[in-house]
């Protein structure tokens, strides 16, 4: 996959990669438009044991988990390899510069365009404009998006043939990067218990989102099963 990308961003390709996850998949059911865009993004990888499971189970045999987080970092280590450069686009600026501290550090030769905030509010036509034009004029092949879910998918489909370069939506890649959160360790990923993990680490941002996304997924995913045996 980040063979592809890189691929992609060397022919200044504008395409779109969404990062997918019980929230995302949730989002894509209960809302057509955002069904739609998961249907039309060039890539979409399952970030989350849960859709590997399911994955597996309908026959995807070898399918494995593609986290964020790992694709951030090998994007990265290609990227600087092949002489790509990067641009990092949203969150905040506390935690891209805590980002930039840490990629000087792993990728001294990565070329990064720029690190750019955004303000949570949605941009005015005309700061659109000038942030399409500010991204083609960087040269940048490469833009990690961090707006976070649904949000970010929206936006990257909206400028998909807009913006000369993949956008890849990984919104909860930048603070674990940023060391801001800390990521689960190994036993918890795998055993699909990570949600568990966050949720202690930001119970007031996470509470309604999974109590909200997981029961309806499982009712969901074994209906699913159930019906295709």
């Amino acid at each position: 996959q980040v063979e592809l990308m890189v691929h992609w961003a060397e022919q200044r390709s504008s395409r779109y990669v969404c990062v997918a996850n019980v929230h995302m998949l949730m989002e894509a059911h209960n809302d057509p438009s955002m069904a739609q865009i998961l249907e039309h993004a060039d890539i979409v990888t399952p970030d989350g044991m849960p859709l590997v499971w399911m994955m597996r189970m309908q026959g995807v045999e070898n399918q494995e988990r593609v986290c964020g987080v790992d694709l951030l970092v090998q994007t990265c280590q290609l990227a600087s390899q092949r002489q790509q450069s990067v641009y990092f686009l949203g969150s905040d600026q506390p935690t891209l510069d805590k980002m930039r501290d840490r990629l000087e550090v792993d990728f001294p030769n990565l070329k990064v365009a720029a690190y750019h905030p955004l303000p949570f509010r949605p941009l005015t036509d005309a700061e659109d404009a000038e942030l399409i034009e500010q991204i083609n004029a960087s040269g940048a092949g490469i833009v990690f998006v961090c707006l976070g879910c649904p949000k970010q998918e929206r936006w990257m489909a909206a400028h998909q043939g807009k913006i000369n370069a993949v956008m890849i939506g990984l919104g909860g890649a930048f603070p674990v990067y940023a060391g801001i959160h800390k990521r689960a360790p190994k036993v918890l990923r795998d055993s699909g218990l990570e949600w568990a993990y966050r949720l202690v680490q930001e119970p007031k941002r996470l509470w309604n989102r999974y109590a909200s996304t997981i029961p309806p997924f499982t009712y969901l995913a074994v209906k699913q099963l159930t019906s295709n045996s």
